[in-house]
C-alpha cells in the first residue's frame, strides 16, 4: 500500500511539473506583446556593445535565479527592510547586469503594460547574450510567472567553486540534469571572469591539477587582492570552446572547472567539445531550454511585476 501510495504521489508531482511547462509557449507574447522580444534583443544589443563584459553576467545571473526557487526572476527583487533578498547573498554580490533588466521591463511596460513577466525577460536576455557574444541562437517558450519570495537563506543552494565533478553531477542531477547537461552548461564559462577569492584556496594547497606555469599565472592575479579578476580562459568575451580547451591543459580557473576534466565520468565530454565546438554549441543550447524551464511559476503561484526589483 505505501508502494502505491508514493507511485501515486510521484505521479502526482510529474504531472504538475508537466502542466507547468506545458503553460509555457514560443509564441507566448505572439498577440499581447508581439514586440517584447525584438525590445529584449535590442535592449542587450545595445548593452553589451557599449560593455561586452556584461553578456557573463547576464547568463550567470540566469543560472544564479533557476537554480534557487526556480525561474522566477527572484533574484531581481530588492530587500527590503524585514527581509534580505537571494540578490544580497555573499554568492551574488558580484552579479552584474541588472540595470538592463530593470530598463528593459520599463520600456516593456510603456507598450505592454503588465503582460510581461521579469522572468521571461531574463530568460531571452541570457539567451541574447549569448547569441551576442557568439554563441548559438536558440528559442525558448516564454509564459514564466515572477516569484513572490526571495530569502537570502534560500542561496544555500548555489554551487560554490570547490564542487568536485561528483559533487555537481549530484546537485544538478536532482534537478534532472545529465553529466552532460553539467558539462555543457560549464561551458558558460568561455565567458567572463573569476575574482581570486573563488580561487585562491588552490594555490594554497598546491592543487596538482594546476599546470604550474598556470598556477604562477593565478598567484600574480592574486597578488592584487581577492577581488583581482582572473578570464576563465582565452578569449573572455567570446562563446567558444576556448574554455574546454584550457581544461585539457590543466589550466581551468575554477576547481569545479577543472574537475570536469579531472573525473573520468565527464573528460571524454570536456575533450569531445574541446575538438567539437559545433557539437558543444548543439548541446548547450538543449541544455540552457532545459533550465530556463526549471521550476517555472504558474498564474497561481506568481505575478506579472510591474517593477522587476519589488513586488506589486
Amino acid at each position: 500500500m505505501a508502494n502505491l501510495l508514493s507511485v501515486i504521489m510521484l505521479m502526482h508531482a510529474i504531472v504538475a511539473l508537466s502542466s507547468n511547462v506545458r503553460g509555457l509557449s514560443k509564441n507566448y507574447y505572439m498577440k499581447s506583446c508581439p514586440t517584447a522580444e525584438q525590445i529584449v534583443k535590442n535592449s542587450v544589443n545595445n548593452a553589451l556593445q557599449a560593455d561586452p563584459t556584461l553578456a557573463a553576467g547576464l547568463i550567470r545571473m540566469l543560472f544564479h535565479d533557476c537554480f534557487i526557487e526556480g525561474c522566477d526572476a527572484s533574484i531581481l527583487l530588492d530587500s527590503t527592510n524585514d527581509n534580505t533578498a537571494e540578490k544580497d547573498s555573499p554568492g551574488n554580490l558580484s552579479l552584474r547586469g541588472y540595470e538592463i533588466i530593470y530598463d528593459t521591463k520599463q520600456e516593456i511596460e510603456n507598450t505592454c503594460p503588465g503582460v510581461v513577466s521579469c522572468a521571461d525577460i531574463l530568460a531571452m536576455a541570457a539567451r541574447d547574450a549569448v547569441f551576442w557574444a557568439g554563441g548559438p541562437f536558440y528559442q525558448i517558450p516564454k509564459g514564466r510567472f515572477d516569484g513572490k519570495r526571495s530569502k537570502i537563506e534560500d542561496t544555500k543552494n548555489l554551487l560554490p567553486p570547490s564542487f568536485n565533478a561528483s559533487q555537481l553531477i549530484q546537485a544538478f542531477g536532482q534537478r534532472g540534469f545529465s553529466p552532460k547537461d553539467v558539462v555543457a552548461l560549464s561551458g558558460a564559462h568561455t565567458l567572463g571572469v573569476a575574482r581570486c577569492s573563488s580561487f585562491k584556496a588552490r594555490l594554497i594547497t598546491l592543487d596538482s591539477s594546476v599546470d604550474s606555469s598556470f598556477a604562477n599565472t593565478l598567484s600574480k592575479t592574486c597578488s592584487a587582492g581577492d577581488n583581482a579578476e582572473q578570464p576563465l580562459d582565452a578569449t573572455r568575451n567570446d562563446f567558444d570552446n576556448a574554455y574546454f580547451n584550457a581544461l585539457q591543459m590543466k589550466s581551468g580557473v575554477l576547481f569545479s572547472d577543472q574537475a570536469l576534466f579531472n573525473s573520468p565520468v565527464t573528460r571524454n565530454l570536456v575533450n569531445g567539445y574541446a575538438l567539437n565546438q559545433t557539437k558543444f554549441f548543439f548541446d548547450f543550447q538543449k541544455a540552457m531550454r532545459k533550465m530556463s524551464k526549471l521550476n517555472v511559476k504558474n498564474s497561481s503561484q506568481g505575478e506579472v511585476r510591474k517593477h522587476c526589483r519589488c513586488l506589486n
